[in-house]
């Protein structure tokens, strides 16, 4: 099973915040996707902020986060702003 700090945007601090909300592994993250682990980990770490969702978003599809279509920055900015 991958580690999450082999994916793409997901150094040290991301990876340990991810295993503190049960997302342990790069197939969880995946699985749940960007929206609900972003969720999850501004429930715990209310601080995060829209750069750490297009970081998830980027690691699951293996881009750079600072690559991400205009499109899914928008819809991600979107989901980010509904939960202010």
């Amino acid at each position: 099973m991958p580690e999450l700090t082999d994916m793409m945007n997901i150094g040290k601090e991301m990876a340990k915040k991810l295993n503190t909300v049960g997302i342990d592994s790069s197939e969880k993250l995946i699985e749940i996707g960007s929206k609900q682990a972003f969720l999850q980990l501004k429930q715990e770490f209310p601080n995060v902020c829209l750069v750490h969702l297009y970081t998830l978003e980027g690691a699951i599809t293996n881009t750079e986060f600072n690559c991400l279509s205009e499109e899914k920055k928008e819809e991600l900015k979107e989901f980010s702003d509904f939960l202010k």
